[in-house]
């Protein structure tokens, strides 16, 4: 890779084809807006890996498929033929970065769909705002239910799905065999012998697994929604995200993520992640200027 200017090089690792240790190498990192792909699409991509590389993939902590040992030489062609099935490469430089998205979808656990969430958010942040320019790289992670498996609250805007769950009193009978007590794993269901089951909200993450575990019906879904993180950050220096007080809508969690990457774009400092400008300015003046309350 000698004859490589170093000014080539950044170009090419902007397009998602990635240096690797071995000179002469790159691996290509192709998106995937979900962190799914077809069947067709991976094909594909085998195809390639095949054909250009070494026949193998690896796969990305942020769910993006890379083909590594692909020649200089190659780079167009490989390209060309990811962009046959509207696929291509990507996901680095001081932008809005690859959403990660878990299971939910299909996870027994999943309170929401993560996957088309992540794919709206692809499509009108990933895509739509790759031409704007960020202090640093941003990140955004989507857990489907509070066992938070791709650490949402370690990206600069986290999303986890909530079920917030009431009990009706005139339904509850104060019974010595509470259901929502025995499924509750956080102790959050008080229920004392002969008394009716209160929630704890301090010990409640809002999974809603007690939500019809009741016998009698008595525990009903409040709410449905996501929580979001803001701030969080994983690496060298570690910083866990700060949560917004409330339970929001889908179309909440896209207005409040607009203004989050506008707010952070106008106030960051160069190289300076998003939850290191929170603490830099202030969680007051966050509040004010986004309009909700940070816990």
């Amino acid at each position: 890779m000698g004859n490589i200017t170093a000014e080539e090089k950044k170009k090419l690792k902007g397009q998602g084809f990635l240096p690797q240790r071995q000179d002469g190498y790159f691996a290509c990192r192709v998106i995937t807006k979900n962190g799914c792909n077809t069947a067709k699409e991976m094909k594909r991509i085998s195809e390639i890996a095949e054909k250009y590389g070494r026949g193998y993939v690896s796969y990305t902590t942020r769910l993006t498929v890379e083909i590594p040992w692909i020649e200089y030489e190659n780079i167009e062609k490989v390209k060309d033929e990811l962009k046959e099935l509207g696929l291509y490469s990507g996901g680095t430089g001081d932008k809005i970065r690859p959403v990660t998205a878990c299971k939910g979808t299909v996870c027994v656990y999943g309170l929401v769909d993560t996957q088309a969430l992540a794919e709206e958010i692809h499509n009108t942040f990933y895509e739509g705002w790759r031409d704007v320019s960020l202090p640093h790289k941003f990140k955004i992670g989507i857990g489907g239910c509070p066992n938070n498996c791709i650490k949402p609250d370690l990206n600069d805007f986290g999303i986890v799905g909530q079920r917030k769950v009431k009990i009706e009193e005139d339904k509850c009978k104060a019974c010595n065999n509470c259901g929502m007590e025995k499924v509750c794993v956080h102790g959050a269901i008080n229920k004392e012998e002969g008394q009716k089951a209160v929630i704890d909200r301090d010990k409640c993450v809002n999974c809603g697994k007690c939500s019809d575990a009741c016998y009698f019906g008595a525990a009903e879904v409040e709410k449905e929604g996501f929580k979001i993180y803001l701030g969080g950050k994983w690496g060298k220096k570690t910083r866990p995200g700060q949560a917004i007080q409330g339970i929001f809508s889908k179309d909440e969690v896209m207005s409040i993520l607009e203004k989050s990457i506008l707010f952070y774009k106008e106030n960051g400092n160069k190289k300076e992640r998003f939850g290191d400008m929170i603490d830099r300015i202030g969680k007051s003046k966050v509040e004010e200027a986004l309009g909700f309350k940070l816990l």
